[in-house]
């Protein structure tokens, strides 16, 4: 019980982890806010690129796949695309790495936020069409990158000539978000691009991530 007049003091939040140190089965990737207000509500990890990467179609047909459409919520994307239709979220929904089975396809604004944090070089990124505006990340960012931010990750695994980087010579990796009936979003890992226009059927990077609550 509270003694009379004893303050009791909230305990301070946890010390956010260091970009691409390991944690939780892969290494940490950063933070996101749900709720888009820059208050984190969990800590992305990205697996392992021996495990957790490949190359696969987004879905076999060019054709809607329903509950796919947000850019924040990969695990509800990623868990309904979880058939053989679906070949890139297939794979991540049957990892299990480190002792974790709840691995999952990154939504639009959680992949960027990987890029953002882990970009493997020190190519300028893409200015225009804007690039790197996310209500997701933590801080929120409301203004595009420019050509030198991000700059290349201070994760020495993560950069171009470490063992975890994502590959740049295809770097175009799936996000779980769609874009249309016939095409869904991607993210290059050398400059940014956010691309519409692979169609689902193209056979591109996937590489998995899982998130704990902060």
């Amino acid at each position: 019980m509270q003694a009379k007049g004893q303050n009791i003091w909230p305990s301070p939040p946890p010390p956010v982890p260091t970009i691409g140190s390991a944690l939780g089965g892969g290494f940490f990737a950063g933070q996101i806010s749900t709720a888009g207000n820059s208050v984190a509500d969990y800590n992305l990890i990205v697996g392992p690129v021996v495990s957790a990467q490949s190359t696969l179609q987004w879905k076999t047909t060019n054709t809607t796949t329903a509950g796919t459409t947000s850019v924040i919520d990969g695990p509800t994307n990623s868990s309904n695309m979880n058939n053989a239709s679906h070949p890139a979220a297939q794979f991540c929904e049957g990892l299990s790495i480190g002792g974790f089975s709840d691995w999952y396809m990154p939504a639009q604004n959680e992949l960027e936020v990987c890029y953002f944090n882990l970009k493997p070089t020190t190519t300028s990124n893409t200015v225009s069409p804007p690039m790197g505006i996310n209500a997701n990340a933590v801080p929120a960012r409301a203004s595009a990158y420019t050509a030198g931010t991000p700059a290349q990750t201070s994760a020495a695994n993560f950069r171009s000539t470490g063992t975890e980087n994502y590959q740049i010579n295809s770097g175009y990796y799936w996000s779980s978000t769609q874009f249309d009936a016939i095409k869904a979003w991607s993210q290059h890992f050398d400059y940014g691009y956010q691309f519409s226009g692979y169609g689902k059927n193209d056979s591109r990077l996937v590489r998995a991530i899982r998130r704990v609550a902060v």
